[in-house]
């Protein structure tokens, strides 16, 4: 579903452009509005979320499809925890569709998919891994590494119930806004990935935006 955001860019307590293959780690506080921004199309942010009072709390995308009955996120999707709470609202989306399915991309996936040469290739688990080894504040460590969403890419199920990755249907400009439920961390992977057509085989920025409650 399409909603546009009614928070003026100028006016955001924050903003960060997140370089394509880089990471981005920080919290959110209970009210604030985060905006994930496609500066150039068809990238993917891959994205982790937890409680920030308790990291063992975070997104399960089992718990958030269930209750939404739709394997898409978009405008007015609750994003669960895995003990059933609210962690954020998406309140604003002009893509339109983020995958839940999909995972991330690691050296493993990469040589399964692709070959055996691109094992060594950067990938998202990658970056996750060095945020938290930067921030070790937030406590988190490999094993916390779970389900992720990942926002503006395009991962069609097929009528067998399989999963395709296909172009992005994101465009330059095109983002995802969402307000925090409860004190919250947030942990992206801006994806470098190179093998598959859901960036266009270019990974671009995306710009990170907030705003106060």
């Amino acid at each position: 579903m399409i909603v546009t955001s009614q928070l003026a860019a100028e006016s955001a307590s924050y903003r960060q452009v997140v370089a394509a293959g880089d990471f981005w780690i920080e919290s959110l506080k209970t009210g604030q509005t985060l905006r994930i921004l496609d500066l150039e199309g068809n990238q993917a942010a891959d994205t982790l979320f937890y409680s920030l009072a308790d990291p063992h709390e975070r997104y399960s995308a089992m718990d958030t499809i269930r209750e939404q009955g739709n394997i898409y996120l978009t405008a007015g999707s609750t994003l669960l925890s895995n003990r059933g709470n609210p962690l954020l609202d998406i309140v604003a989306d002009t893509c339109g569709r983020h995958d839940t399915l999909g995972g991330a991309c690691a050296a493993e996936s990469n040589t399964v998919r692709y070959a055996l040469e691109k094992k060594c290739m950067h990938a998202c688990r990658d970056s996750w891994m060095l945020a938290v080894s930067s921030r070790e504040e937030f406590g988190l460590g490999k094993r916390d590494i779970t389900h992720n969403i990942n926002f503006f890419m395009n991962v069609p199920v097929t009528p067998e119930g399989g999963l395709t990755f296909e172009d992005g249907i994101s465009d330059a400009g095109k983002y995802v806004e969402l307000i925090a439920r409860m004190d919250v961390l947030v942990l992206i992977s801006n994806c470098p990935q190179l093998n598959n057509p859901c960036n266009a085989y270019n990974p671009t920025p995306i710009e990170i935006m907030i705003w106060d409650a």
